[in-house]
């Protein structure tokens, strides 16, 4: 599906916007000055098929670190700053290729601008990141989207003032409708790409329910440039929601789609193990390939017969089958090896 038009970005190797490519990505979870730490993680993520991560940037530590952690990684790498300007400019210095700062947040129009000098020298993006627990409180009378809308216009404006419009918006509610409404609005009041996302999502049940909730909708409207799905988890957990939910509307061909049955009555294996062992493994498969786990001889073949390749149970046995016709019958313990060689054979 088409993307809204909006402004392509330069971001590393990379762009943001001006396509209809949506660049997944997430945060590192560890400080920043840890950078051994740091690089692995962010390695574990870009396996799984982050475009882009980013890092807290608490003191100049944090800041120092980025040249190395750049050295070592071959995405583009961003820098989250609050407050402090001086964080802003070392970490530009150590080779980011985008900074996140709210520019109404880090003092003066002389703080300000030394940031977007140093920005427009080394061709630095600013991502304006604005929250729904942390909007001005000039804002309140003002309903949620409209509040993070207005936030937003605020600080674009600064940088606008100072001709720089090298610029990525976020407007992260908490609320499914709050933050749909405010991405809306975004796309018809900026001409910047946008990063989506709802903050404070939750633990990983809910979290991936209210992310999906809110975003689908937007995506399937072409509205979105780059993605976090906020969880209470790993980044790699981050990363790899993005990216089903990418794959599932139509964004991310080259991945595969796992199905599964829910089970019943007439299942005589053990199932669920088997169905995470094997979405566990897809993973880390870069493949549009349609992989069917299913609990039953009768009907599993029938159901899943769109899928490429499958395996059903039955009385502590299985049918490997392709497109719905059954190849040949394996014993439990080894249908997952018989599996996943045919996923890695395909």
């Amino acid at each position: 599906m088409e993307r809204s038009k909006t402004e392509r970005i330069k971001l590393g190797s990379t762009y943001i916007g001006g396509s209809d490519k949506v660049l997944i990505q997430s945060m590192c979870s560890i400080k920043t000055s840890h950078s051994d730490e740091v690089i692995a993680q962010i390695r574990r993520c870009k396996d799984l098929g982050a475009d882009l991560m980013r890092c807290s940037c608490l003191d100049f530590e944090d800041a120092r670190a980025f040249k190395a952690i750049k050295e070592a990684v071959d995405i583009p790498i961003v820098a989250d700053i609050h407050f402090d300007y001086h964080l802003a400019l070392a970490a530009i210095e150590s080779g980011v290729d985008k900074v996140r700062i709210n520019p109404g947040n880090i003092g003066s129009m002389d703080k300000i601008h030394a940031v977007v000098e140093a920005c427009s020298r080394h061709n630095v993006p600013i991502r304006i990141g604005v929250n729904g627990g942390s909007l001005d409180k000039t804002l309140l009378h003002l309903s949620g989207a409209e509040a993070l809308v207005s936030s937003a216009k605020k600080h674009v404006a600064i940088l606008e003032e100072m001709n720089f419009r090298n610029i990525v918006v976020s407007l992260k509610g908490s609320s499914v409708l709050e933050t749909i409404e405010a991405y809306r609005i975004a796309s018809r009041t900026f001409p910047y790409p946008l990063h989506l996302g709802v903050t404070e999502a939750g633990t990983k049940d809910v979290g991936l329910l209210r992310s999906a909730a809110a975003l689908s909708p937007l995506l399937l409207e072409g509205i979105g440039n780059t993605i976090r799905i906020s969880l209470s988890e790993p980044p790699e957990e981050e990363i790899k929601a993005a990216c089903r939910l990418l794959h599932d509307i139509g964004l991310y061909p080259d991945y595969p789609t796992f199905i599964s049955c829910p089970t019943c009555g007439r299942t005589e294996v053990d199932l669920m193990p088997l169905a995470d062992k094997v979405q566990k493994y897809l993973e880390s498969v870069k493949k549009p390939i349609t992989v069917a786990v299913m609990g039953c001889i009768v009907n599993g073949p029938g159901e899943a017969s769109h899928a490429d390749i499958g395996i059903a149970g039955g009385r502590g046995s299985f049918v490997l089958f392709k497109k719905g016709k059954m190849v040949v019958s394996l014993k439990e313990e080894e249908a997952f090896e018989v599996l996943k060689k045919e996923i890695d054979s395909f």
